[in-house]
């Protein structure tokens, strides 16, 4: 398969989005903290910040929305997640529907999978229990039996949903399968979690049906310290996953086959990171078979800067800082997981700048549909062509690739050797001396039709048309002298700044066309050409701009 053929059977794919939406009202693994939101900084001015951009600090846990559990929750010699390769993250898979098997508090036993689809070694296996129906963004379950006559969502997200036995964590073992998720709150039966003992009414509920069912306590049919080695020793050495919290389009997938990627944002620190959980199916007319062989073979490429307390962040927002406020060794019994609480502003690390960012009536992340952040690209590897506060042109990026009507466009500018985790790190090159676009490039963007932009920068824009221009006078003045010797002109002849201030934050995000900034890692090895690529986006709701996993794709050999 060829690369036109490989980009236009992903562009053609059946795409399904299978993410709670993440929003203030999104509510937290019980006794976490929820997302927090504060626009520290508007256009004009804000309190507790300053002027130029709508820049919002966060705070928030990870057990909050649909987010990856990776190793180190449980285990803390575990692989942080910036750790775990793509290829672990993404695979054929199935969707199974057991919802009419469950109840509340009940078991999920391998019998139960296997009865209903065909899973196979080493797929992700996602499960559909059917209690996404309490998630908080779906309509209200009316039962006139319930206080006010509809069900107590978080109750039956967080606290009466099922939850497997050990012997599914054996079974799981022994399919060696990659991920196991689920549309409920834990991919763990709530009585193993501390849900058992700050809700001890409803573990009284729950061992009385365990008893009439299996003629067991709660202990002889989960023991303590062999549940204990089993989840929190055993499972993550056989580098098992678990995603939670996944809902969206789960529906729509009934024991169907699908190639799945579940796309955390790739933490150093936290044990637990927001992911997009998306599923592909074959184009109409392709066999299922042949689909999952294409993307098994093909070659796929991280983006994403690793994520950590050391990014660097834009000049004058806030770092990121993780607390862990539960660990595994303070809880009852061991049964719980390392927590941590974050907060950080958005711009640092590789992260998408939504409309809102810098355009009032634009939407958040979360309104964006999801196939607005998939499809084909081209990459304009630029950097044989700039050095320090040079400006690019659109010429020079169609001298090395053919940019289509419609396409994602990542502009490789080679400073991505400057970032926080490279051998050649220099952050105040990075952050200040990075080149930039020309008058003529916001124009040339809305001509093509351009999806959205990204670049392997600190800022889509020019540092000379942002504050680095007043923050650096001197950079200013080394940056005009360049421009009057290659232009004849000086900056604010060729930027005149009523209109060029922020020009392609302030003149493309009216426009619905928005940039990914901070690309790294892989784009080192990335050559200039056509590509499938993804923004995979926690679907934040309020959020002017969100961290995610950046990734292109092109055919294996």
């Amino acid at each position: 398969m060829d690369r036109e053929q490989f980009i236009t059977t992903l562009a053609n794919a059946k795409l399904y989005d299978l993410t709670q939406d993440l929003s203030i009202f999104t509510p937290p693994w019980p006794g976490d903290k929820a997302l927090e939101i504060h626009f520290f900084k508007r256009l004009t001015g804000a309190y507790g910040g300053g002027q130029g951009a709508n820049g919002q600090l966060i705070s928030w846990s990870n057990s909050t929305g649909t987010h990856l559990v990776g190793e180190k929750a449980y285990y803390s010699a575990g692989r942080a997640i910036a750790d775990i390769p793509l290829k672990d993250l993404m695979g054929p898979g199935v969707i199974v529907d057991i919802s009419d098997l469950v109840e509340d508090y009940g078991l999920i036993t391998p019998e139960m999978i296997t009865s209903r689809a065909d899973v196979r070694p080493g797929d992700i296996l996602i499960i559909n229990t059917g209690y996404h129906r309490y998630s908080w963004d779906r309509p209200d379950v009316y039962n006139p039996e319930a206080q006010g006559g509809v069900e107590n969502k978080e109750f039956g997200f967080f606290v009466r949903h099922p939850g497997p036995t050990m012997e599914f964590y054996k079974w799981a073992l022994d399919m060696r399968l990659k991920i196991v998720g689920v549309d409920c709150g834990t991919a763990e039966h709530p009585m193993n979690t501390p849900i058992r003992w700050m809700h001890p009414r409803e573990f009284e509920k729950a061992e009385a049906k365990l008893k009439a069912k299996y003629g067991k306590t709660w202990e002889e049919m989960f023991p303590p310290d062999e549940y204990y080695r089993l989840t929190h020793i055993t499972l993550p050495k056989a580098h098992l996953l678990f995603v939670e919290s996944v809902v969206g389009q789960i529906d729509e997938l009934l024991n169907q086959r699908a190639w799945i990627m579940v796309m955390p944002i790739p933490f150093v620190e936290t044990p637990m990171a927001w992911a997009r959980v998306v599923a592909y199916r074959p184009p109409d007319g392709m066999d299922e078979e042949e689909f999952f062989q294409i993307l098994d073979a093909a070659e796929v490429y991280d983006l994403t800067l690793p994520f950590s307390v050391q990014v660097p962040q834009w000049a004058n927002y806030e770092p990121l800082t993780v607390k862990y406020i539960k660990r595994v060794g303070g809880q009852n019994f061991g049964l719980g997981r390392n927590t941590d609480l974050c907060r950080a502003s958005f711009h640092l690390a590789t992260h998408m700048d939504g409309e809102i960012h810098f355009w009032a009536r634009g939407r958040t992340i979360g309104q964006v549909p999801l196939d607005y952040w998939l499809g084909p690209a081209a990459v304009a590897d630029i950097s044989h062509l700039v050095e320090d506060l040079d400006v690019y042109t659109p010429e020079m990026i169609e001298s090395v690739v053919e940019v289509r009507e419609g396409d994602i466009l990542l502009i490789k500018t080679g400073w991505h050797r400057y970032g926080w985790n490279s051998p050649d790190a220099d952050e105040f090159r990075y952050m200040v001396r990075h080149p930039g676009p020309s008058p003529d490039f916001s124009d040339w963007v809305i001509s093509k039709k351009i999806k959205w932009l990204g670049i392997d920068a600190v800022s889509q824009d020019h540092p000379m048309n942002t504050i680095q221009r007043i923050w650096h006078p001197k950079t200013f003045e080394e940056a005009n002298r360049k421009l009057k010797e290659k232009f004849g002109k000086d900056w604010d002849e060729m930027f005149p700044l009523d209109k060029y201030y922020q020009d392609t934050h302030l003149n493309l995000f009216p426009k619905g066309i928005v940039h990914a900034e901070n690309l790294g890692k892989d784009i080192a090895h990335l050559p200039s050409g056509r590509y499938y690529v993804g923004a995979y986006l926690p679907k934040g709701i309020e959020c002017a701009s969100m961290w995610g996993r950046f990734v292109a794709m092109k055919e294996g050999e």
